[in-house]
């Protein structure tokens, strides 16, 4: 029996809608960070700013398209949830970056969105006011599709895949194959095209994940094997001169996380010679 194509699209919209559900919440932890430590630190709104005003240009085209409920309903999730992210940051935020954060909602979710729903709707036909649309959402998908290369960027500067998970990556990746098959089907290319490139730099974050994150454990294998060996000496000094060892003995710590640094103290008093145990006690130092 024949699939046909409408069944397909509907496979594809509701993995898409799956799938984005999940890249919607990835933030999730981000914010529970935030919440615990009462303070945004150096976290950024302009993603989730960016987040909204993206979903809410995929609602507006949606409604001028037809079979798109899937568009519909996964990016009314994202506006509510964006809406959430974005709520928190204002409240957790310092007041430098709540001004920021409102003037970014003000020109683009007040102001951009406005006059592109404005203009269309007043000064496009039917046909045109879908095309015009289609196009922005396009465009500006593209735009955050590209958003990413900051990140690549990092990764290869610092040689660390810290800031770019692999799970992240995995979802960005399907999703943008999720959503390509389902514009594909449903021959709308505005939904397409801009999928393609999501799915080639969702693969490149995985790359470079699987080489950068296999440099961060041969180097932390490494490190341990000094730290152990540091572990294992003894430093002697005179007694009068333990404060002046103390430096080395801290720049040592540095180089892992020692709790203890075994040190004889060489002592004398009245002109008797002893050796004595002294442990120094280090609290443990990250790099």
């Amino acid at each position: 029996m024949a699939v046909s194509s409408d069944q397909l699209s509907f496979v594809f919209g509701l993995l898409g809608n799956v799938v984005a559900f999940c890249v919607f919440l990835a933030p999730v932890p981000t914010f529970y960070q935030i919440y615990k430590k009462k303070s945004t630190e150096g976290f950024q709104s302009i993603p989730y700013v960016i987040a909204l005003f993206s979903a809410m240009l995929w609602i507006y085209y949606a409604f001028l398209k037809p079979k798109t409920t899937f568009l519909i309903t996964i990016n009314s999730f994202g506006c509510f949830i964006e809406t959430i992210y974005i709520c928190l940051f204002l409240f957790y935020a310092t007041k430098k970056a709540r001004v920021e954060t409102v003037k970014l909602l003000v020109l683009l979710v007040a102001c951009g969105f406005g006059l592109i729903v404005l203009l269309t709707h007043f000064l496009a036909k039917d046909s045109a006011r879908v095309r015009i649309v289609g196009w922005i959402c396009l465009v500006f998908a593209l735009l955050v599709f590209v958003a990413p290369l900051c990140i690549v960027r990092q990764v290869i500067r610092t040689k660390s895949a810290e800031y770019m998970p692999l799970p992240l990556s995995a979802f960005l990746t399907l999703n943008a194959v999720a959503w390509f098959f389902y514009g594909l089907l449903l021959k709308d290319f505005n939904i397409a095209i801009p999928n393609v490139l999501g799915f080639v730099f969702g693969v490149l974050q995985m790359v470079l994940y699987k080489i950068y994150s296999k440099s961060e454990k041969d180097n932390d294998l490494e490190k341990q094997g000094k730290v152990s060996q540091l572990a294992d000496q003894i430093i002697i000094v005179e007694e009068n001169q333990l404060s002046d060892i103390t430096e080395q003995i801290i720049d040592i710590a540095k180089l892992g996380q020692l709790e203890k640094i075994p040190v004889v103290l060489r002592a004398n008093n009245c002109g008797l010679e002893a050796d004595k145990d002294l442990n120094v006690q280090m609290e443990p130092i990250k790099v």
